[in-house]
């Protein structure tokens, strides 16, 4: 293409190049950006420590509390006062608890997930130590089997001491001979 003046336009760098007609266009998903401060990990913290508090007696206590002050409520205070009467079979109180319940049921699911991989990886680290310590216990069984083949062949002290008392007696009885010969023969010639 040529613009006004003569010289060839050129192709801005953000135009579409691969825009075709005879193709649909893919799908870009757009998805909602979460907030930068929270991060998958600080939300399973948070996650947890939900689901731990929801465990806890005090949350059962107050829960009661919570229940029991607002049944008494809007069913003994005069009813233009109840905000969740007892005609409608406490709709609101209703509606809240299973709102409670909604958001409960996956923060505790997410929660023990978090937990079982928790307890995935400490046991993949247990298998890996364990079978670190049945290595190193079959290289020392291997290293006392070969010191007790070592031993086997070696030398005792009782053993050297049988061994030099028999070559003791040899010799005394060889030097018993000598003299013995000696003797009879007389000296032995010098030369």
């Amino acid at each position: 293409m040529v613009e006004r003046d003569g010289k060839p336009r050129q192709r801005r760098p953000d135009a579409r190049s691969d825009v075709r007609v005879d193709q649909p266009r893919e799908l870009s998903r757009r998805t909602l950006r979460r907030p930068s401060n929270l991060s998958t990990e600080s939300f399973g913290v948070l996650s947890e420590k939900f689901a731990r508090f929801m465990g806890t007696p005090t949350f059962l206590l107050w829960m009661s509390v919570f229940v029991v002050a607002w049944l008494g409520w809007n069913t003994f205070v005069p009813e233009a006062a109840q905000f969740d009467p007892r005609s409608l079979n406490y709709t609101l109180l209703t509606l809240i608890l299973s709102l409670q319940a909604s958001y409960a049921a996956p923060l505790i699911l997410l929660a023990q997930n978090r937990q079982d991989d928790r307890d995935r990886v400490a046991l993949e680290q247990d298998r890996v130590q364990a079978e670190r310590a049945l290595a190193d216990t079959e290289y020392l069984t291997r290293e006392v089997a070969a010191l007790r083949i070592a031993l086997r062949d070696a030398a005792t002290r009782d053993f050297v001491r049988s061994e030099l008392r028999s070559l003791l007696e040899e010799m005394e009885e060889k030097g018993l001979e000598v003299r013995l010969r000696e003797q009879s023969e007389g000296p032995a010639p010098k030369g």
